[in-house]
């Protein structure tokens, strides 16, 4: 009956409302203790062993190809970020040039073991980790051992350990991206085993220098270098090339373009595991550096937010945030900037069948991640210079002038439009994410 009084009173009760709702989330999820001693977050038997290792080693080979990276930049990236969590374990990795994506599902029904914590750590496969898994037979039993500190792999009398590497920051900035495009990204086609090997033989050969589109014609999905109807842009396609080892095993693909074709993602199904793998928009435009996260990081979010949903994030594993605004009444556009901070951070990542963000823990603060992007820090350093000057600014429209080296230029914000005479913003047109001068815009008015 209180509720029901409270909803009915003016605008004010309702904001005092909802302001205390969400004090009290705040202070349930503050009390949240995340256990960092934990040495051992999962052991145990894998199901499909043999199906498990050939993924791993086709994800071993993508971390370590690269489509526009010269030798000395590839030896500087490591191999698989390795989460457990949620009754699944999951193995992530990018090529040096972070413009392909790549993370193996082990899912529930595939594991017979323990999740005695959920937690993330990063690993370099070497040799002997390639040799074993390599060696491993159909029907042949490993066990898996997911650790703070290690991975580790048992097979018959053999024991092979990786040890805990650092994580690369270029990755940190992929993982944020790549999560926002597959959250953008809607089922276009569902292929079967054979529809699937017949694309792929059907492949042009060698390095691809032009847009390719994916279309059906009767029954048969075929790449053509025609645009037509529902097809979607493919950019490298050669690097689609990397999951032909797998292929033999698969019993279907599903093909999930972006709502802006900034990526596609095709996501292989071999029982119960699952192979996502998501192309950039071109070879030489890694995830890294696309910007898609540069929105949420201009307005200012109280540290005790971001802790929260991220405690939120550890307890549930899961986060989807319409459902976590309905349940805790709490603005959907605040759980949203949220949302994509945490990502940011490395700290989401996103389930193309589930439709939700999963958690992974990583040791990284949102400082270190406005770090790592120098257009951020590029315009805060105009609003300290004062170099933005606002001209107008209602709800309908933002118009202002930001001085540059040799030139103003004019930023235009109205409703989900934004412009500048910038040559970035010339060039790419938002494709890329906002430019600084957009983002020195919005930071001083917080559009």
């Amino acid at each position: 009956m209180g509720d029901t009084l409270i909803y009915n009173y003016s605008g004010v009760s309702s904001l005092f409302r909802k302001g205390a709702l969400e004090e009290l989330f705040l202070a349930k999820y503050s009390e949240v203790h995340k256990n960092t001693d934990a040495p051992c977050f999962f052991w145990g038997n894998v199901g499909q062993p043999f199906i498990l290792a050939r993924c791993l080693i086709t994800l071993s080979n993508i971390v370590k190809s690269s489509f526009n990276l010269s030798p000395f930049q590839m030896v500087l990236l490591k191999d698989p970020i390795v989460t457990a969590g949620n009754e699944r374990v999951k193995f992530e990795g990018f090529s040096h040039c972070a413009g392909v994506y790549a993370r193996v599902d082990v899912l529930p029904d595939g594991l017979d073991g323990e999740f005695l914590e959920n937690g993330t750590t990063n690993v370099d496969f070497n040799q002997p980790m390639i040799t074993a898994l390599g060696s491993v037979r159909p029907n042949e039993k490993i066990m898996l051992s997911v650790g703070q500190k290690e991975v580790e792999l048992y097979k018959e009398e053999t024991r092979v350990t990786e040890r805990k590497v650092p994580l690369p920051g270029k990755w940190i900035k992929g993982l944020g991206t790549v999560q926002v495009y597959l959250s953008e990204s809607e089922k276009r086609y569902t292929f079967n085993k054979i529809q699937t090997q017949q694309l792929f033989r059907g492949m042009p050969k060698g390095v691809v220098k032009s847009d390719y589109y994916l279309i059906v014609r009767g029954n048969k999905p075929i790449f053509s270098p025609v645009k037509s109807v529902d097809s979607v842009c493919v950019g490298g396609l050669h690097r689609l090339r990397l999951l032909e080892p797998i292929l033999p095993y698969i019993d279907s693909m599903q093909v999930f373009p972006h709502a802006n074709m900034q990526s596609t993602t095709w996501q292989l199904y071999m029982g119960n595991i699952r192979f996502t793998f998501s192309l950039s928009r071109e070879c030489w435009r890694g995830f890294s550096g696309e910007g898609a996260l540069l929105d949420n990081l201009i307005s200012d979010v109280p540290d005790e937010w971001v802790d929260a949903l991220d405690k939120y994030a550890y307890t549930n594993q899961s986060f989807n945030p319409g459902r976590l605004a309905r349940e805790e009444n709490i603005s959907l556009s605040k759980i949203e900037n949220i949302t994509g901070r945490l990502a940011a951070m490395g700290l989401l990542g996103y389930d193309l069948d589930d439709r939700e963000f999963f958690y992974r823990r990583l040791p990284f603060k949102l400082s270190r991640i406005i770090g790592l992007n120098p257009r951020i820090k590029n315009a805060e350093k105009l609003i300290e210079d004062g170099k933005v000057e606002i001209l107008n600014n209602n709800k309908e429209r933002t118009e202002a002038r930001v001085k540059g080296t040799d030139v103003n230029h004019t930023v235009i914000i109205e409703e989900e439009k934004e412009r500048c005479t910038c040559e970035w913003f010339s060039k790419y047109q938002g494709e890329r994410g906002p430019c600084k001068h957009v983002l020195a815009v919005k930071r001083l008015v917080n559009v």
